[in-house]
């Protein structure tokens, strides 16, 4: 049985430890791994669809090199720089990675770069393409159905809310399936729940989607 980690209260920052790793545990152990500096590989590269967690993953790598050099978080941390949506960076920032993953691979540091897709699909200048292929890649996958509920119940009973089964599996099977939107359903379904005064019911959530939340 896969361990879900379930803090994941709505304040909660992206950290290693309040991250749903459903079937990515190896992707979680090697970021972390990489965030410590015990790889000698100083490029990762993670890719995957939108939704999945892998910005998760990215603001959680720069808060914990932060921490791991005494610096606050979300401070700069020398050497080390973190990439997300690489494919939307303009000519000019492709050549500044370009160089920066080559003095990274001397030594100078290390970096964690994410996209949508695998770095021969991604449309970048073909150097940087292949500097990214030749750093550790790895996908992110999505959440199963079973990950998502267990995220959903969790997200709940975060905020203090009765979800029942039916209502999580509701949500799941008509509104967007990607977790962040996920979770922020349950939000809102609290939120309507305390301002109409209704229990948490099939009916409060098909009139929450009817509203135009999904």
């Amino acid at each position: 049985m896969r361990q879900l980690i379930l803090d994941i209260r709505p304040d909660a920052v992206p950290s290693f430890d309040n991250f749903l790793a459903g079937d990515n545990g190896e992707v979680l152990a090697a970021v972390r791994a990489h965030a410590a500096g015990a790889m000698p590989e100083p490029l990762l590269y993670l890719w995957g669809d939108a939704g999945v967690g892998k910005s998760h993953l990215l603001h959680a790598w720069v808060r914990f090199t932060a921490a791991s050099n005494g610096l606050p978080a979300g401070e700069a941390v020398p050497g080390c720089l973190a990439v997300d949506d690489v494919e939307r960076l303009d000519d000019g920032a492709q050549r500044r990675l370009f160089t920066l993953i080559n003095a990274a691979r001397e030594g100078a540091g290390r970096l964690l770069v994410c996209g949508g897709a695998p770095p021969t699909r991604l449309v970048l200048r073909a150097d940087l393409a292949t500097r990214l292929a030749q750093g550790l890649v790895f996908r992110v996958r999505a959440l199963s159905e079973q990950d998502r509920l267990a995220a959903l119940h969790a997200r709940a009973q975060a905020r203090g809310l009765p979800l029942p089964d039916e209502v999580a599996r509701y949500l799941l099977t008509h509104g967007r399936r990607d977790l962040p939107h996920l979770l922020a359903m349950v939000d809102l379904l609290d939120q309507h729940s305390l301002s109409h005064k209704r229990p948490v019911t099939l009916p409060l959530a098909r009139d929450l989607l009817a509203r135009g939340a999904s």
